[in-house]
């Protein structure tokens, strides 16, 4: 894989997020005249819903409040919630704020001093997927990801395992 496990928890978890902000305004919360609106969303309740240990994606969260993705909130009503509208916030940014840029930068190989200068075997190959990549995770924001993509994640239970076109 690319991208880490904890890479892949941050971006379900927000993509989780993102949903419910969309879905359940009624619980969200206004952070000024014309500030995002946040649906904060208990942490254990993100765990069970995405079937990701608590510890873990509390690590993962935390990475993502010091990368100012997420907020956190103690208390009744309390939890995680996005710091931004879902269409304000790109793929890229999460990837970056767990895994750091390394996935867009450095050699597919690992190999130090890869470049144009010494290529590695892929390296003409990876520049140009690396590229790619970068292009379609900076141009992808939270709200352009469909929901149903969550649907292998969350429970049964849950109204986003719905099926979109019924």
């Amino acid at each position: 894989m690319l991208l880490s496990k904890s890479c892949e928890y941050g971006l379900r978890a927000m993509l989780y997020l993102s949903a419910r902000a969309e879905s359940e305004t009624e619980d969200a919360t206004q952070d000024g005249p014309s500030g995002p609106v946040h649906a904060y969303r208990s942490l254990q309740t993100v765990s069970d819903e995405l079937g990701i240990g608590l510890s873990y994606l509390t690590k993962v969260c935390q990475q993502l409040n010091e990368a100012g993705l997420l907020t956190s909130k103690r208390g009744r009503g309390g939890g995680i919630a996005l710091t931004r509208s879902p269409d304000a916030i790109s793929l890229y940014e999460i990837v970056v704020a767990i895994d750091g840029d390394d996935l867009f930068e450095e050699c597919v190989l690992g190999l130090p001093g890869c470049g144009e200068a010494e290529p590695c075997p892929l390296h003409d190959h990876w520049t140009e997927e690396r590229e790619r990549m970068r292009t379609t995770f900076q141009n992808t924001t939270l709200a352009e990801v469909p929901n149903v993509r969550l649907t292998p994640f969350v429970g049964a239970d849950s109204d986003l395992s719905a099926d979109p076109s019924a």
